[in-house]
């Protein structure tokens, strides 16, 4: 079995009297794509506020290739090589598609902005990732949400990651737009990288997720198998109808995706 990238065991989070997470354990591998589903309320953004540092665990451990890890900052799963990218994307429509890019970390020459180098690195990555963006100098308020997603996700790629979370990527993108972005992640699973992906649409965590893990109410409700699992069987512990109290569940061939 190949050792996980990343691994939550018995990892908790309270905010003041809401008990977010309990005792939740997940594990990601590199070249692998993780589902993270739940209802509302379930802890998925808590879980990546925990990964990226933003709210970091009350107790657990965080093991990163096997070892344990202090992630209490986001600095701290930078420099592990994690890179978040929120459902607001956080970047300035006004600006074009290269500054976005390098927003806060820009290259200089001689003390003025190197605008030729990040520009020819903005357009190095987009090959590299398969994207297609028409041109990097236009506004990014002018593009579709589909390629400011690709740009967000982009971005993030600068500094190389090995973890990518994803938070609900494709939830106001059109069938074109959606194509375009799952396309982008299995690129990127493809290239090594392991992706947690938050999703609410079983079509798209079909189309690329290996495996499928569920939150309810703050705690693990099952770890399916995508080839493997039912449709049925996966929301069955999003809305509680199976209860599980361990992370593994069993899985009949004979039950497939419909």
């Amino acid at each position: 079995m190949v050792q996980p990238l990343l691994a939550l065991r018995g990892v908790s989070k309270r905010f003041a009297a809401v008990q977010a997470l309990m005792d939740v354990e997940l594990e990601i591998r590199a070249g692998e794509v993780v589902a993270l589903v739940g209802d509302n309320a379930a802890g998925k953004s808590t879980l990546v506020k925990v990964i990226s540092g933003v709210a970091p665990a009350d107790k657990g451990v965080i093991e990163w290739e096997g070892g344990p890890v202090q992630i209490k900052s986001p600095q701290d799963a930078r420099v592990l090589g994690i890179a978040t990218v929120y459902q607001d994307l956080a970047m300035c429509g006004n600006l074009d598609v290269v500054a976005n890019l390098f927003l806060g970390r820009e290259i200089h020459r001689f003390g003025i902005l190197d605008e030729v180098e990040m520009e020819r690195r903005t357009r190095e990555l987009l090959k590299t990732l398969s994207t297609r963006i028409p041109d990097v100098r236009v506004p990014l308020a002018t593009l579709s949400g589909g390629q400011r997603q690709v740009v967000a996700i982009t971005r993030s790629f600068l500094s190389a990651p090995r973890l990518l979370l994803l938070d609900e990527p494709t939830a106001s993108l059109g069938l074109e737009q959606t194509n375009q972005l799952l396309d982008l992640i299995e690129t990127l699973r493809d290239r090594g990288a392991g992706v947690l992906l938050i999703s609410h649409n079983m079509g798209d965590i079909k189309a690329v997720a290996d495996k499928v893990a569920v939150l309810r109410l703050g705690r693990n409700n099952g770890l399916f198998d995508v080839n493997t699992a039912s449709q049925e069987q996966i929301i069955a512990s999003v809305t509680g109808a199976a209860d599980h109290s361990a992370p593994h569940l069993p899985v009949h061939p004979e039950e497939t995706w419909p």
